[in-house]
């Protein structure tokens, strides 16, 4: 009898401590999980380049950390302030803006909002609580303009960009520098689209102005245009001459008609952003991404492997040493 009462003691003693260990953990306050509101350029996911590459960033972090995702898509400019105080206002732990356009609407959100931290692609925002990210676009574009030199068979290449802008000129001028690096009598034609940031998502006029670019003889033309320069590839393909794309890697679009793609890592930008956040390691401040960094490069993968020979290849990999050395050096216009 005694050890059938010590046995039942035992087992309600059990039960009691088990159930008192469930209450303890359910009265554990659930960790809060992080999220990150993305606020895209106009013209908004399938761009194939600039907008793209952000998602990418971002849903790789989601899939790798577990983190929620908001995507925000304006349909025209005058919406970016409100998808960053809506993801603001949602206590997002980050909040991205994705191009120089929202320079102005970063910085009062931020102002607003101390307390959720904020990155701006493409441009200078001034905040304790926002991190801007940079490009040397000049540096990878005068990789791809060297390319475009030495692959053109006309002496005569091109460049599209969006809107006439500081930023879209880094592209240009990398490009035409790289180009008459290699030849200085090469002949250059650059276009712009138009003004404002309908010209960033304007295929119809991008492929116009490069039908008429290569029927004036140029090969190779290259862009900085967004989702207009799906205008020019699909232009390239017709003419059978050859699109650099931009931004993303662009190779895959047009098998054989896009020589190489200016790659411009927003994906790896945003991630390692979203990691920091999660590592508490995040900093404001000014983050500038070029060769020596990572942060641009052209692309080379099955899709263009057999249009670059191993001549052409050798000659880009010694311009690059030579770009992060400093031996060759890229002249800032002043005027832009």
């Amino acid at each position: 009898m005694k050890i059938r009462t010590l046995l039942i003691a035992l087992m309600l003693f059990t039960l009691l401590s088990c159930a008192d260990k469930k209450t303890a953990d359910s009265e554990k306050p659930e960790k809060k999980k992080i999220s990150v509101g993305v606020v895209l350029s106009v013209g908004g996911r399938g761009d194939n380049s600039f907008n793209d590459s952000a998602v990418r960033g971002a849903e790789k972090a989601e899939k790798d950390f577990g983190v929620t995702v908001n995507i925000g898509q304006p349909a025209r400019l005058a919406e970016d302030k409100k998808y960053l105080n809506t993801f603001a206002a949602m206590e997002c732990d980050l909040v991205v803006g994705v191009g120089f356009l929202m320079k102005d609407s970063v910085e009062e959100i931020a102002a607003k909002y101390p307390k959720v931290k904020f990155i701006i692609i493409d441009s200078v925002s001034k905040g304790d609580n926002i991190r801007s990210i940079v490009f040397k676009e000049d540096e990878g574009s005068f990789l791809v303009g060297a390319i475009a030199a030495l692959k053109s068979e006309n002496a005569k290449i091109g460049f599209i960009g969006g809107m006439k802008v500081p930023l879209i000129k880094k592209f240009e001028r990398g490009y035409n520098e790289g180009a008459k690096y290699i030849n200085p009598d090469i002949e250059i034609f650059n276009r712009y689209i138009g003004s404002g940031g309908d010209t960033f998502h304007d295929p119809v006029k991008a492929e116009q102005i490069a039908t008429t670019l290569f029927k004036n003889g140029a090969d190779i033309i290259y862009h900085a245009a967004g989702q207009s320069g799906n205008g020019l590839i699909k232009a390239a393909q017709q003419e059978k001459k050859f699109a650099i794309g931009v931004d993303s890697n662009q190779n895959y679009m047009a098998p054989g008609w896009v020589l190489t793609s200016m790659v411009k890592n927003v994906d790896e930008a945003v991630y390692s952003s979203i990691e920091d956040i999660i590592k508490r390691q995040f900093t404001s401040g000014l983050h500038i991404l070029g060769l020596k960094e990572k942060g641009v490069n052209y692309a080379l993968d099955e899709y263009n492997k057999e249009l670059l020979d191993s001549s052409i290849l050798k000659k880009i990999e010694d311009i690059r040493s030579k770009i992060i050395s400093g031996e060759i050096q890229i002249v800032e216009n002043t005027e832009e």
